[in-house]
């Protein structure tokens, strides 16, 4: 069978980052079938050799053990050799096997609830594309007879096909950032590490300590916790306000699931957004040449630091086409971060011990290392470094269960083609709290520019069930009150 008849079958489809479902549609078959598609179509690319290895992975889902064991069998089925990274960053895994010219497999579902799941496919030079995408959709593959039963699972119980985890990759992940930033750079700093259940606990510790900081690690949970760095809860930012006032920190750091987006939060206990801890960062760096979607704060542009910028759709292998697109042009050094906070190196990085590889898959770690050295370096608080940047905020809500069928039919409903249809339509809805409208640009949703010069953006989420608002204005409290604006239309889409 296909595997887009199998994605069509299980309702398991490609998403922003690789295939995700329900854990319980993404039986050991499911699984099992898109892992050789996956090899079938790097053999016939000439990226898999026979008998090479294939680098496995995960987070800390319920549901992640038994879809390792499943991509394991395949992997072995195919010919090739598993390598168990063990339970650690999807960053740390891809670093790996883009050093050592392998390709690896990372099975999480970031962000979303535990009751989901899902698989990260990396090509041996880093993540697969839209048009890889494709590609494997298109590939045949075989399902041996009698290997599973009529629920999916494997029909007998077989000795594990992982070995025992190999600590070199998680050790090499480390080293890369204790080896780039000067010994001692963060001395000084006390940090809070929001441990949560992310895998990127460990990795954050031991840079982070062995750069010097002092870190006293937080909020451990032995269940799984969807923190989402787009949809802060009022959890997060309840408990980081309290850290913050009982703990004299100068940060609270942390990580989503898999440890590829990051929470910075300023000495306030404040979170920074993601996109404003992407500005930072790249200013760190000195980058020449910025990427990020269309949601991402408009202080990119007009803190004037950056002499080219490429906006794209959401999704980091947009932002990926987008870093190759720039060095294609000559420009370097080129980064690129989403509205998350996810940051990506399109090209190497010289620093004061050396050169940073490139890695062309969203980090956590990166961004939160250079907000803190930045601060360090300046004498100043975090919340100096948001204050530097041009006044533009933004805030993001979602609207869960919402099937994105649903989220394409209304916003079609808003964008026909028909200029002065639309603005009409977009008026009734918005212009009583926005005002008119000025601009749309329909790159990924539909993003609302108004003559005011805020920004409403809509968007159906690309990894679940959801329906995505972002706004943007001169203040905190009106971005916030006009995204309440917005998911109050939007749970009426819903009702009606």
């Amino acid at each position: 069978m296909l595997i887009d008849e199998l994605m069509q079958e299980s309702g398991v489809a490609f998403g922003t980052s690789g295939a995700r479902g329900l854990a319980r549609a993404m039986t050991d078959r499911v699984c099992y079938g898109y892992t050789l598609g996956f090899l079938q179509y790097l053999r016939a690319r000439g990226d898999l050799r026979a008998g090479g290895e294939v680098g496995i992975a995960g987070d800390r889902r319920p549901s992640t053990g038994r879809i390792m064991q499943a991509c394991a069998r395949a992997v072995v089925a195919f010919g090739c050799r598993p390598l168990n990274a063990g339970i650690i960053p999807t960053p740390a895994l891809a670093a790996f096997g883009i050093a050592e010219s392998i390709p690896t497999l990372m099975v999480t579902g970031s962000h979303i609830p535990e009751d989901r799941n899902g698989i990260k496919f990396n090509k041996p030079t880093g993540e697969i594309l839209k048009d890889d995408e494709e590609g494997m959709r298109a590939q045949r593959i075989e399902l041996p007879a009698g290997l599973f039963d009529e629920q999916g699972r494997f029909s007998a119980e077989s000795a594990s096909a992982l070995p025992a985890a190999d600590p070199r990759i998680l050790a090499a992940y480390v080293a890369r950032y204790v080896g780039f930033f000067p010994p001692g750079c963060l001395g000084g700093l006390r940090v809070g590490l929001y441990a949560h259940s992310t895998v990127a606990t460990e990795a954050f510790r031991t840079v982070l300590s062995g750069l010097g900081a002092a870190v006293s690690v937080l909020g451990t949970s032995a269940v799984f916790v969807p923190v989402d760095t787009e949809a802060i809860r009022a959890e997060e930012e309840a408990f980081a306000l309290e850290w913050a006032a009982g703990g004299g920190f100068d940060a609270i750091v942390s990580a989503d699931g898999d440890g590829d987006r990051p929470l910075v939060s300023d000495e306030r206990g404040e979170w920074l957004r993601g996109d404003i801890a992407g500005i930072l960062c790249a200013h760190f760096l000195a980058a020449e040449g910025v990427v990020t979607p269309v949601s991402s704060n408009t202080a990119l542009e007009r803190s004037g630091w950056f002499p080219w910028v490429l906006r794209t759709r959401i999704g980091s292998p947009y932002v990926i086409a987008g870093m190759q697109q720039l060095l294609q042009q000559g420009v370097t050094p080129v980064v690129g971060y989403e509205a998350n906070g996810g940051f990506l190196l399109g090209s190497p990085i010289e620093g004061e011990r050396g050169v940073l590889s490139a890695l062309p898959t969203r980090d956590a770690l990166l961004p939160v290392l250079a907000i803190l050295r930045l601060a360090r370096a300046r004498g100043s608080g975090i919340a100096a470094l948001r204050e530097g940047l041009p006044s533009r905020f933004t805030c993001s809500d979602r609207i869960g269960e919402f099937p994105v069928a649903l989220s394409r039919s209304r916003l079609q409903a808003l964008h026909t083609g028909d200029l002065e249809r639309d603005r009409g339509a977009i008026d009734a809805l918005f212009a009583a709290r926005f005002g008119p409208l000025a601009a749309l640009d329909t790159t990924d949703g539909l993003r609302l520019t108004f003559a005011s010069g805020e920004i409403a953006h809509l968007r159906p989420s690309g990894n679940a069930p959801e329906l995505r608002a972002y706004t943007e204005a001169d203040t905190p409290e009106r971005a916030q009150h006009l995204n309440r604006v917005c998911m109050q239309i939007l749970a009426g889409w819903r009702q009606g």
